[in-house]
Order: structure tokens, then sequence, then C-alpha cells
């Protein structure tokens, strides 16, 4: 039986600081002591990966590599990698939101002058941390690539596409100092997590990341293993991943993500999936794998479709994937995001796998006494979220409902009041929301920092299904001294959470 315990959802991006944008640096620290003090023991994130041209974290051109914009500029300083003029280039005016325009532009000017000024003896410790990352040099000469040619790879010329070794090796002796460059930013990424996670561990505060379940198209793992992707001879996507008609959205979604070749994956032993969750688990305590329910059966979505509803369920890999999984890692390590369109064969995975679900409170209503999002319902073996960076926060979800059925979710969460309109940490019914899923049977309780804030649905993190304008919430200074730890502590203490 696991612990009961709680934490809060916020993603590096929008921790507070001065330089633009959330970084693995003096900020995150003290996250992670006010998740201490309030009595908290995870902190979850959203994937370290590369963003998209969109901003998302859940379509990178890596399913390993990390986000450089997370390096911490104070760190370089100190290592004498740029000037106190470059550190101070480095604040942004706004502490609102990301600008990740203007940020993508100066950071790569910064990176360059840091990469420019490494020492030999921090040379050596690349080198040798390089040796040790199997994935590395194909996303080196895969970004390498791209720069150079402005390109995706499939539309590179066909010796590259193919990867001929010959062609390979010209590229890489060609494209040497940048993939170098790529090569020590993953490097500062890395280590300057692993120390957060060492004072987070010290702290007893778990990392919990997240994995989305699908990469992207334009990415160096599909260049690196186009056999182990539904691809056509050419290399084009003749389906695509997404889901039907849902809460989210009346059409679907359509994703753009390239759907995997289960049969080629099984022929080699799931060794891509083996090696992406080892990797993982270097750098988290455990892993949401984000849309689950695809292991058991995926919505492919045909390229010429007009939306996703001309979709269709394939059968995914199920538990023949697991059995090589937990035989070559900790099964504590996963958390089944199994949100969506639920069957008799999605449950019957998850019984399967003993893996923790998950459910969210603001799919709880309006829904009869069997919905399972339903605090009641949870079982042990549950992670639970007033909500998740898809959803809006509880105070913008309060003013969406109907009367009657608002009404109905705060006489479920014990609010009796009319007073549940205004913003802020003392919101009553934000309050009680947030006592429901606490009080809940499930082993943990995750919140995000909005709904902690009492914020309303002008900080929600992503709107599914819109292409721009996500991603970019901040936590302010301002805001983060209005957090009340004791006050969380008190909650926890409570029900057994601490």
């Amino acid at each position: 039986m696991r612990n009961r315990s709680s934490g809060v959802l916020l993603h590096i991006s929008s921790l507070m600081g001065p330089y633009g944008i959330g970084v693995f640096g003096g900020d995150a620290l003290r996250f992670i002591d006010f998740l201490q003090k309030g009595g908290f023991s995870a902190w979850q994130v959203l994937p370290f990966s590369i963003p998209d041209a969109c901003n998302s974290p859940y379509k990178s051109i890596s399913a390993f590599a990390g986000n450089p914009l997370f390096i911490d500029p104070a760190r370089l300083l100190e290592q004498g990698l740029i000037t106190a003029e470059e550190l101070e280039s480095c604040k942004a005016e706004s502490p609102y939101a990301v600008d990740f325009d203007h940020l993508k532009e100066q950071r790569a000017k910064l990176f360059d002058s840091a990469f420019s000024r490494c020492p030999a003896a921090l040379w050596e410790k690349v080198e040798a941390w390089r040796k040790e990352q199997p994935w590395l040099e194909d996303f080196a000469l895969y970004s390498a690539l791209k720069a150079e040619t402005g390109k995706d790879w499939i539309d590179w010329p066909q010796a590259l596409r193919a990867r001929e070794p010959q062609a390979m090796q010209e590229a890489k002796v060609r494209l040497h100092r940048t993939m170098e460059r790529e090569i020590f930013l993953q490097y500062l990424f890395f280590t300057q997590w692993q120390n957060i996670r060492a004072y987070a561990k010290e702290r007893g505060i778990a990392m919990i990341g997240d994995m989305p379940i699908y990469v992207s198209y334009e990415s160096a793992d599909v260049w690196s293993n186009q056999h182990l992707f539904a691809l056509s001879e050419k290399g084009r996507m003749l389906e695509e991943a997404g889901v039907p008609p849902d809460y989210f959205s009346e059409d679907g979604q359509r994703w753009g993500n390239p759907l995997y070749n289960w049969a080629a994956m099984k022929a080699e032993g799931y060794s891509w999936w083996v090696a992406r969750l080892r990797h993982a688990s270097t750098l988290f305590d455990q892993i949401r794998i984000d849309h689950f329910r695809a292991f058991s059966a995926y919505w492919a979505v045909p390229i010429e479709a007009e939306t996703a509803k001309e979709g269709r369920w394939k059968s995914g890999p199920g538990m023949d994937l697991f059995d090589t999984l937990f035989a070559n890692i900790d099964k504590d390590l996963l958390i089944a995001e199994d949100l969506g369109v639920q069957d008799e064969a999605l449950t019957a995975l998850l019984k399967e796998t003993d893996l923790p679900g998950m459910r969210v409170l603001q799919f709880a209503f309006p829904g009869g006494d069997n919905n399972m999002h339903l605090p009641h319902n949870y079982s042990e073996n549950t992670v639970a979220y007033t909500g998740t960076h898809d959803n809006n926060t509880l105070l913008g979800y309060l003013w969406e409902q109907t009367p009657e059925d608002r009404r109905y979710a705060l006489d479920y969460c014990g609010f009796r009041g009319d007073n549940w309109k205004d913003g802020g940490v003392q919101n009553p019914a934000i309050r009680a929301l947030i006592r429901a899923v606490f009080a809940s049977p499930a082993y943990l309780a995750v919140v995000p920092i909005q709904d902690l804030l009492g914020y309303g649905g002008d900080t929600k993190m992503n709107r599914p299904g819109v292409a721009g304008g996500n991603w970019s919430y901040r936590l302010t200074e301002e805001a983060f001294a209005q957090l009340a730890p004791e006050e969380y502590r008190k909650l926890s203490a409570l029900y057994n959470r601490i």
C-alpha cells in the first residue's frame, strides 16, 4: 500500500524569477522549500522536452533531450561562461508570461557566448557524460542538419534521409562544431537538473515527470528509427495520432504525431521504449505516461481526413509491452494517465498492470453517482487532481457551469454559501473543492498552483485543440508570497497526507 501524500503541479517554465522563464536555479530551490513547509511530498512538472513551434512540450524534436531554456543563467556566470552584463540582458520586463520568441533569440546568443568560453576542464566532463548518452549523437546531428538546411528531415537529400553512412560521416565532420554546442547545452541542462533533484530528495520531495506517449514527426527519434514508426516507404505519414470527439473538442483532435509500428517495436524487444523509460528514471521519481489508453487501443486519423472524427480505433501492444518494461524498470515508476474514452480493454490493461490511474475533479460534475471522477468513487491506487494542464482553473471552471451544475458541485464539496466568485487564496469555494480531493481515498492528491492561488481562467496553461497562446503562464513573486504553506500542511495533516 502506498503512503497517502499530496503534491503541486507547476511546470518549470512557470516558476517565478527574473529571467523570462522558470529555470533550474535558486527559485526552484525556494519552491521546494515551500513544498516541504506546506506538507507536500511531490512536485509534478510537464515534459522537459524541447517545445515545438507552438511552444508545446508535448510535441518535441527529441524524446530524450531537455529544453535549454531551463538552464540557469546565474549558474553560467558562476562558472565563468558568461559576463555580468550578459546575465543582466537575460532579465525580462514582465513577470507574468513567457515571451518565447524573444527568449529563444536572446538565449541563442547567450549560449553561443557560453560555449565559446567552455574551458578544457569542463569539456572533459562534457565528453565523459557524452559517452553515457546513446541518444545524444543522433540528436546533435539532427539539430545541426536542421539548422543548416532550415528543413525537416523528410525534405533533406535522400542520402541523409536514409542515413547512408558516407553522408552521415561527411555531415558529422562538416557540422562538428554545431554538434558540440548542442551536446554542451544538454550537459548543462541535465547536470543543473540533477542538482535541483538532489535538493528535492534531501527534503523529501518526489519529482513527478510527464512523458508524452507520442513523439513529433519532425524529430531525431523518427529520423533515427524510421522503421519503428508507421510510415510509407518514402517516410511519409499515412495516419496520425489523435482522439475522437471528447470533452475538449466536438470534432476530436488531430495531433500530427506519427503512430508506432508496434510489430517492429516488438521484434526489437521494445528496446526504444525501455531506453526511453530508463532515461526518464534518471530524472524523476515517478513518470506520468500521457494518453495511456493508446497502449490498449489508439485513434488513427487518415492524413487526408478533414477532422479527427474520421479516425478509427486500432489495437495497441497491451500487456506484451508492459511485461517487457517491468522486467527492465521499477514498476512503481509509472502513473497511467487513463483519461478519455474508457472501454473494457483499457480497464483490463490497467488492472493487469496494476498501475495507478488518474481522476480529475472537474470531470465529476455534472454526473451520476457512478461517475468515476466523483471523489467517493476513487480507489486507493489513484492520483487525483483538481485539474490538469489541459483543464480550466477551478475558479474558471465554476464560472463556466450552469447554476444547477455549479450548485451540485459546491454542495458535493460541502460549500453552502454563494460567495464563490472572487479569486484569491482565501476563496472558500476553491478551498472546499481542494479539500474534497484531499479527503478522497486516492493515495496522491495533486493541485495545480493556479488552484492554490484561486486564480481564474486567464491563467490556464493550455487550451486543447487551440494552437497558439498556450504554455506561457508564470507564477509571480507577488503570487508566491501569497501562498500560505502552514494552511496546506494543516490540510495534509487532517487527511493523513504527511
